[in-house]
């Protein structure tokens, strides 16, 4: 339940930029005559609502096996990081289209409005702040090993590249006039394009997750060198592997002497586990099948 804190203090240590940057955000937005910030506080939004989700899914996942999970409930944050990349998917949706339909008025002859310095700020500002919740909370995530706190850190990076989309057509309007607005709406559609790759990438990883997907091929890789270690064992065969949120889970299946009692092929394949959870973390779920030597 350690862990399970830990995360929950990082992300609530997020969410709570996050509710103060998106009221700020649409105050300037609004009182600054700035579409483009109103648009980053939407997408300020959406990192609070995923902060929410993720509040919810790592304390579900940090429950341990029960009789209705026999693997604990790890996937729940997996399930969280997919959401997140979803929510983080419809932001970066949400600022190419519109920054295309502004592109296109422009194109048509309509003036964009020049927005006020209090839009500035708020863009400079939530680059900074979005920009330390950003590392703060991936070098969390990583130590932690939490997919979904680390795909909610890129929320916070995605945050902090749209706000920088922001910046340039807002500052680029205010020192350069009315025609050059339009850097506003091409720099956010450039951004929204860079998010949709982060997205995309968040999505891949935990819909493998979720399908089983096995692990990298370097780490079967480490899994065989490991077995083979040991001089007694042969053939290792049948090697399975996937991840349950923070946990790996690995079996396999190695020949043994026919001759060997039980009680020595016990305690090899005892050693060979425990190797094997040094190696990928003491939660691992390791079952290692020993067969008789033809």
């Amino acid at each position: 339940m350690e862990r399970a804190k830990e995360l929950t203090l990082v992300t609530v240590i997020g969410s709570i930029g996050n509710l103060a940057l998106l009221v700020f955000k649409f105050v300037a937005g609004i009182v600054g005559h700035s579409a483009a910030m109103v648009a980053d506080a939407v997408h300020s939004l959406s990192d609070f609502i995923t902060d929410i989700i993720v509040l919810v899914f790592v304390r579900v996942g940090a429950k341990p096996q029960d009789e209705t999970h026999d693997y604990g409930h790890g996937k729940f944050e997996t399930l969280a990081t997919f959401f997140v990349a979803l929510a983080l998917a419809g932001a970066a949706i949400g600022i190419i289209v519109n920054g295309a339909v502004k592109f296109a008025r422009w194109l048509q002859g309509d003036v964009l409005v020049v927005p006020g310095k209090l839009a500035l700020w708020a863009a400079l500002i939530s680059i900074v702040v979005k920009e330390i919740l950003y590392r703060y909370t991936a070098a969390r995530g990583k130590a932690l090993d939490s997919p979904a706190v680390v795909a909610n850190a890129w929320h916070h990076r995605s945050d902090a590249l749209s706000s920088i989309g922001a910046a340039v057509g807002i500052g680029g309007a205010i020192l350069l006039g009315d025609r050059w607005a339009v850097l506003d709406p091409l720099a956010s559609i450039v951004v929204g394009a860079m998010l949709v790759k982060v997205a995309w990438d968040l999505f891949r990883d935990s819909t493998g997750e979720l399908t089983d997907e096995s692990l990298p091929a370097s780490a079967e890789k480490d899994i065989e060198d490991i077995i083979g270690e040991f001089p007694e064992v042969s053939e290792p065969h049948n090697l399975r592997t996937r991840r349950i949120g923070n946990r790996v889970a690995i079996e396999a299946h190695v020949r043994l002497s026919g001759d060997m009692s039980l009680h020595d092929a016990h305690a090899i394949v005892s050693e060979i586990e425990k190797r094997l959870r040094e190696r990928f973390g003491p939660n691992t779920i390791v079952t290692i099948h020993p067969e008789p030597r033809k």
